[in-house]
């Protein structure tokens, strides 16, 4: 052989040295930014046929979380196969057969999702319409690592495959936050789902490529296939603290998810912020040189979780505020987890049983999170819970106990406990009670928590006393938030539902009240002479009083129907002669609306039998007879967000067609964080009706239970059914403004709440 043969081999096998691993990371990458950008894109597919409700996501994201499980094992039992070549034969075959799958589509094998049991609905139709396609491309990163280990073998880039996998998780972090920033508000649904088959076609390709690399350097160099010797497996008790690393995180992932989505909207630009954070925790925690180093994290950790501790109950509390605190707790704690996880990370040879534990961790963490607990609190307990427990993961200082650290921890306590005993006696005290008001309350209340706070923060190291001293922190946080006296909370799919009662002097004894999540939906004064008093939104001085009252004045007898049933408080409004349906997809709402106990406006204000539809109302209402309602109105919100399948051109289509000649359909608009007015306006145009608005402030002087601010549309099929309403003087004509309609194939919340930010 020449020496110009021996330079041409050794060029060759250079090059191939440096494309193999460039590949690797371009195929991990690929195939994690497949992964999860379909993640919000399938949820959002299915979303509004669940209502919109933000446990779809968190149930969903058990699903993905499960397949994600099932892909890691089968990357660990395919290490079984004894060589390579068949172990990427046997990859390639069924990369093939889940692209059967494509393009991605929402599967009716199920039939329409059951109002009573939806979660096992949607696990079903995840399984069968991206099961096959989710599981196998989830496999990539652990099978590409093990793989890369082998043909590296001997090389200082194969003692360190676990480097890859921040590479898999740059895809990820990148591809989630794309999703509403690009892909959401640029293109509709349709596009997505071709696209995403045409970018799983680019990764088999890249796969195929990758393989015909790897046995170009194998050959090259010659390299024999045997199996490097195993290393010592991982002690039982290690493979619980990772499983208990990893299940914290997915846990705190859905718990924070829900808390920031319940007042704004499930939907992807929301949901996608926990889950990026989430994942760049991996992308700091997998570094040779972490960006943020482990004492920084710890550092804090604590700061944040005591400032959760101190503001969590504390009604009125910023908004914004309290997004980014909360999405800050939860960054710092799920990456002091992942931090000590990499820590325990065992030997390449044992990377996949490693990514399996990591994978069962997270199913455990999300599976409690989205399906048990539900079953087992009624509020959202387990947000806070699992944020404590994840305290246990600190590095604890082991050296002796001083003086100060006692001194400080006993100070803590004690404030922490004499906290709720003070207000407690304060309730004997109501002359010193009305002095201080309940602002002064208030802040005697955060000034206690800081002084705690501080003092626990000086034993953060001390990890059993740091815990110790948060738990009870929060626990006198939770009964010194008082407020109206509850009667009862029950919790569903759809959301927490809490009535309380309250003294109101002005208006005659007790008023109960809905919450839902942390928006209030429908009051009732207990006073005989005030039960049929319509309240809130509701009032005769509001868009939606204003309007039924104005179809009855034309009308002797009305067909109304409407969407989310609330307290029943328009009931208030019914004649003998009119006929009223509800539409809720929430059980839970009609039995304890229906119960006197708690609301009697069924029993007492109702003058028929009303009926309750259950199920999302754009399917229900297409069984109701076309053209048969004189006033139909879209009120149907979980806490205060709108599921916005309610408030496309197609939806409106929809109500038009229910809608008879001289019908309105009337939109609740309200919302505290979103401008969704301007998209119903272009929705309504783009079906081709007429509609005008009104933006009603609820005067100063009065009672705060009397009427509320509300934000309504009213449209109608033709402009003549809308002469009563401009005459009456107190409804405008308005335009969207250049802002694009939403439809079923395209919604943009994350215009809207940009839109709404500069509003304010």
């Amino acid at each position: 052989m020449t020496d110009s043969s021996l330079e041409s081999g050794k060029r060759k096998s250079q090059s191939i040295q440096f494309l193999t691993p460039a590949l690797f990371a371009v195929a991990i990458f690929t195939s994690a930014s497949l992964v999860f950008v379909v993640q919000p894109m399938v949820t959002k597919m299915v979303l509004p046929l669940l209502g919109g409700s933000p446990a779809v996501w968190n149930t969903a994201m058990v699903f993905f979380q499960t397949a994600l499980l099932a892909g890691y094992l089968y990357a660990h039992l395919l290490q079984r196969i004894p060589t390579l070549r068949m172990q990427a034969l046997v990859h390639i075959g069924l990369l093939l057969v889940a692209a059967l799958f494509l393009p991605l589509q929402v599967r009716g094998l199920w039939g329409d999702p059951d109002p009573s049991a939806p979660v096992l609905w949607l696990l079903g139709t995840l399984v069968i319409s991206i099961g096959a396609p989710f599981a196998i491309l989830s496999a990539t990163a652990p099978l590409l690592q093990a793989w890369f280990a082998k043909v590296q073998a001997g090389k200082p880039g194969g003692q360190n495959p676990y480097v890859l996998y921040a590479a898999s998780n740059l895809g990820s972090f990148l591809a989630l936050l794309s999703y509403p920033v690009l892909i959401e508000p640029l293109a509709p649904l349709s596009s997505q789902r071709i696209t995403w088959g045409i970018g799983y076609g680019i990764f088999v390709a890249l796969i195929l490529l990758l393989l015909a690399r790897m046995w170009g350097a194998r050959n090259s160099a010659g390299e024999s296939a045997t199996v490097a010797p195993r290393s010592e497996s991982i002690p039982w008790s290690r493979k619980l603290v990772l499983i208990a690393l990893a299940a914290a995180p997915s846990s705190l992932m859905l718990g924070v998810t829900t808390h920031i989505t319940t007042d704004v909207a499930s939907a992807p630009f929301l949901w996608v912020i926990p889950l990026a954070l989430y994942l760049l925790t991996f992308v700091i925690a997998f570094q040779n040189r972490p960006l943020i180093p482990l004492p920084v994290t710890l550092l804090v950790q604590a700061a944040m979780i005591i400032a959760i501790v101190i503001t969590l109950k504390l009604s009125g509390t910023d908004w914004l505020f309290q997004f980014c605190l909360h999405l800050g707790a939860f960054f710092f704690t799920t990456l002091m987890c992942h931090q000590q996880m990499a820590a325990r990370r065992p030997a390449p040879d044992r990377l996949t049983e490693f990514y399996l534990l990591m994978s069962i961790g997270g199913v455990v963490g999300g599976a409690f999170t989205a399906l048990l607990a539900p079953v087992i609190f009624k509020t959202v307990l387990e947000y806070p819970i699992i944020l404590l427990l994840a305290l246990l993961a600190r590095s604890n200082d082991p050296s002796p106990y001083t003086r100060r650290d006692t001194a400080m921890f006993f100070t803590s306590l004690v404030v922490a406990v004499l906290l709720p005993i003070s207000f407690h006696l304060l309730r004997f005290l109501p002359d010193l009670v009305t002095t201080l008001g309940q602002t002064g309350l208030r802040r005697a209340m955060v000034i206690a928590l800081l002084i705690s706070g501080i003092c626990a923060f000086l034993v953060r190291n001390r990890v059993l006393p740091f815990l110790a001293l948060m738990t009870v922190g929060l626990m006198a946080s939770f009964l010194v938030s008082g407020g109206k006296e509850s009667l009862v909370t029950d919790r569903s799919f759809f959301g927490i539902l809490r009535v309380a009662t309250s003294f109101e002097r002005d208006l005659g004894g007790n008023v109960h009240t809905m919450m839902h999540g942390t928006t209030l939906h429908g009051a009732q004064i207990q006073h005989p002479d005030g039960r049929c008093i319509p309240t809130l939104y509701y009032a005769r001085t509001t868009p939606l009083g204003q309007s039924i009252t104005i179809r009855q004045s034309a009308k002797p007898a009305l067909n109304v129907g409407l969407v989310g049933q609330g307290t029943g408080t328009m009931l208030s409004y019914m004649r003998p002669t009119d006929t009223f349906t509800y539409f809720e997809i929430d059980p839970m709402v009609d039995r304890i609306s229906r119960d006197p106990r708690y609301f009697s406006y069924f029993k007492n204000c109702a003058t028929n039998d009303v009926r309750t539809v259950y199920g999302d109302a754009r399917l229900t209402l297409k069984k109701e007879p076309a053209h048969s309602f004189d006033y139909l109105l879209i009120d149907a919100f979980s806490s205060d967000a709108i599921p916005t399948h309610l408030l496309t051109k197609e939806a409106i289509s929809g109500y038009a067609d229910m809608l008879t000649q001289d019908g309105v359909l009337v939109l609740h608009l309200s919302n505290r964080h979103l401008d969704i007015t301007r998209p119903a306006m272009a929705a309504a145009e783009a079906a081709g009706m007429s509609y005008l608005h009104q933006g009603y402030s609820r005067p100063r002087e009065g009672h705060d239970m009397i009427d509320a601010t509300t934000e309504a549309l009213i449209i109608a099929r033709t402009p003549e059914a809308l002469d009563a309403f401009k005459k009456d003087g107190r409804w405008s004509e308005w335009t969207p403004g250049g802002v694009k309609p939403w439809t079923d194939d395209y919604v943009d919340l994350f215009s809207a709440m940009v839109r709404d930010m500069r509003k304010g």
